[in-house]
């Protein structure tokens, strides 16, 4: 097929991101994704016919993109549509599940494995089997809440028990689920442990990124969260060795948001890039397990970088959400630094800009000596370099907990003339760098 400029997605996967299955697309090189995202966790959650714990766009082919090369992904917008969502901790069900609450649901009445559903009523009973009529959640909240947002999406508050009842009664239409989007809105729940309480909104997506090289549940698309696939009793149960087939997609980084770029590892042709999962909010780590899922519009413009092997995505934040030590040097402080080099017969300083690698495990500190490995294999360099690099030009900053970090640094420019990043990130952060 002949490649599009721009590409717009309102179809979903059952939740399993196949490299065989079939992508939309393609995109030309340098073209534009416009999708509209579905909610992503607590909805697909109480969903059983939904497999993988999120309801993702389907994947689209990229004009040029071949295994071992590169995706950068700019967000150029994210729009929040969703008059309101709720969320909260979770609570599994047990009885209702084979293993993994997330991926392999089955009704604890008929034993039918990933059943349809209906929804009778409002609250936590309300999601039943469309084949004998039991209740199937597998998730219950521990503690939730009904948020409501201004018209502008600047401001969300949490509401009573009354104003969240009224929402539940018409779920899809306060969160906006997009047409073909099939899962049951988590209003329905109509959960109320907090009230009262304000909260600014900063969107982003939870899910950005590439297809894994072998079928893996949404959700699981991570070196965290894909440990529970390791030796699973379901049918989408792996080796630990096939869980680095993934390219952690599933990130919940509160820094990938509008004017960020994303570049992403290329592990099928097409490189299939999806996305979904857009919070309203979030702390850094995610500590709650879950924020607020929500609906909306989003526009990211691709590019090929040819031969660059990447093992997990690179982030270029935008500039405000760099640590404060991995900002761009400004041209004040470099006349300082080459008047103390002269001083100390320096003849020459490092010109550096920063990027930020993505590192995924079991647990932070695993994930940490992942981003610190990953970060040392492209740039073609030691670990301990990077340890120190990231310790006095940058940080280590929790994405999700248990185990997604960023590992940002400013790196040598010479580094990245080499694998061909420098004309990009100095576009990134060209207003810092005038």
């Amino acid at each position: 097929m002949e490649a599009k400029q721009t590409v717009f997605v309102n179809e979903f996967t059952n939740g399993i991101l196949d490299p065989n299955g079939e992508m939309l697309g393609p995109v030309q090189d340098g073209g534009y994704i416009v999708a509209n995202t579905a909610p992503g966790c607590w909805g697909p959650m109480i969903t059983p016919c939904i497999r993988g714990g999120h309801e993702v766009t389907k994947p689209v082919f990229v004009e040029g993109a071949e295994v071992g090369d590169a995706i950068a992904i700019k967000i150029k917008s994210i729009r929040v549509t969703s008059i309101a969502t709720s969320s909260g901790n979770d609570k599994p069900m047990e009885g209702r599940f084979v293993g993994d609450p997330f991926v392999a649901v089955k009704c604890p009445e008929c034993g039918t494995m990933y059943p349809e559903t209906k929804i009778e009523g409002i609250g936590q009973e309300a999601i039943r089997c469309a084949n004998c009529g039991a209740d199937v959640t597998p998730f219950v909240f521990a503690n939730g809440y009904t948020m409501a947002f201004d018209s502008n999406k600047k401001v969300g508050i949490t509401l009573h028990k009354e104003a969240a009842e009224h929402i539940a009664q018409q779920g899809r239409y306060y969160m906006a689920t997009p047409d073909n989007s099939v899962q049951n809105p988590i209003v329905t729940f109509a959960p109320h442990d907090l009230v009262g309480t304000v909260a600014r909104l900063r969107p982003f997506l939870g899910q950005l990124g590439t297809t894994p090289a072998r079928p893996f549940p949404d959700s699981h698309n991570a070196g965290d969260f894909g440990q529970f696939l390791v030796d699973a009793p379901h049918e989408y149960g792996i080796t630990k060795e096939q869980l680095e087939d993934r390219t952690d997609g599933h990130m919940d980084i509160n820094r990938v948001r509008e004017g960020a770029v994303l570049i992403c590892p290329v592990k099928v042709p097409g490189g299939g890039v999806y996305l979904g999962d857009m919070h309203a909010m979030q702390g850094d780590g995610e500590i709650a397990g879950h924020t607020t899922d929500v609906a909306g519009i989003v526009t990211l413009q691709v590019k090929v970088i040819k031969g660059l092997t990447i093992e997990g995505p690179i982030l270029l934040p935008v500039e405000e959400d760099l640590p404060y030590l991995a900002k761009p040097i400004t041209k004040k402080e470099k006349e300082i630094a080459l008047d103390l080099a002269q001083t100390w017969g320096v003849k020459k300083l490092e010109e550096s800009l920063p990027i930020s690698f993505i590192g995924t495990g079991a647990n932070l500190n695993e994930a940490t000596e992942n981003g610190l490995q990953r970060a040392a294999n492209v740039l073609g360099i030691s670990v301990p370099e990077v340890m120190n690099r990231a310790t006095i030009t940058g940080a280590i900053e929790i994405g999700r907990h248990p185990g997604v970090v960023t590992v940002t640094f400013l790196c040598p420019v010479r580094y990245l003339d080499n694998i061909g990043l420098t004309t990009l990130i100095r576009d990134q952060y060209r207003d810092s760098l005038e």
